[in-house]
């Protein structure tokens, strides 16, 4: 899908993915110290706001200005100190270059041909600072067979196993596994892997 797709896509409905943040984001960001934070396709921007809220500085990035524009109206209802902290960026992931270095970085279900997902991953790293944090969640490539909704093309599709060589031993792998979350429609199967940077003169 390109930027008119979405546009159209998050036009059609008030809330595309709903307010509150997925559990796999809370789960692992919410014991770690605040600093500063990029949300790879943040979409409506619930993980954007919801680590704003927390004290992070946070940059949203997503190609789609419909989804923005309806990010930032959330964002107006929250407190200044949290709207401070936040910022809203249009751009494409996959292709620009991410201003300045990053605490945590997130990539929440979003999906792409093998050759943009290393892309990603690797401006992904690049980005981080010594000792930041990747949490990088998704459609599992089994899911089409074995689980429920989610995109249906494999290509676009991973494993953990599939994300952990991509990252080929440039973070150190915390994370990678199987998630099986149940919706209304039945069993999901994400694939999540979560890699800190090595510390400077590691």
């Amino acid at each position: 899908m390109d930027a008119q797709d979405w546009d159209e896509k998050y036009a059609a409905s008030e809330l595309i993915w709903g307010a509150p943040p997925n559990p796999v984001v809370v789960e692992y960001a919410a014991s770690l110290p605040h600093g500063r934070a990029l949300d790879l396709g943040c979409g409506e921007g619930r993980h954007s706001l919801w680590l704003a809220t927390r004290g992070w500085e946070v940059v949203g990035v997503d190609f789609s200005e419909v989804a923005l524009d309806k990010a930032r109206r959330i964002a107006a209802q929250a407190p200044s100190r949290s709207r401070d902290r936040l910022r809203y960026v249009r751009g494409d992931v996959t292709a620009d270059s991410f201003e300045g270095e990053y605490d945590l970085i997130l990539s929440v279900y979003l999906h792409f041909p093998p050759p943009q997902r290393r892309a990603l991953l690797e401006r992904a790293i690049n980005s981080l600072k010594p000792e930041g944090i990747l949490i990088f969640l998704g459609h599992d490539a089994i899911n089409p067979e074995e689980g429920v909704g989610g995109p249906q093309d494999k290509e676009i599709l991973y494993t953990p196993t599939d994300l952990v060589d991509e990252i080929a031993g440039r973070l150190e792998i915390t994370i990678a596994e199987r998630r099986y979350r149940e919706t209304d429609a039945g069993t999901a199967i994400d694939a999540l892997v979560v890699a800190r940077k090595p510390p400077l003169g590691s």
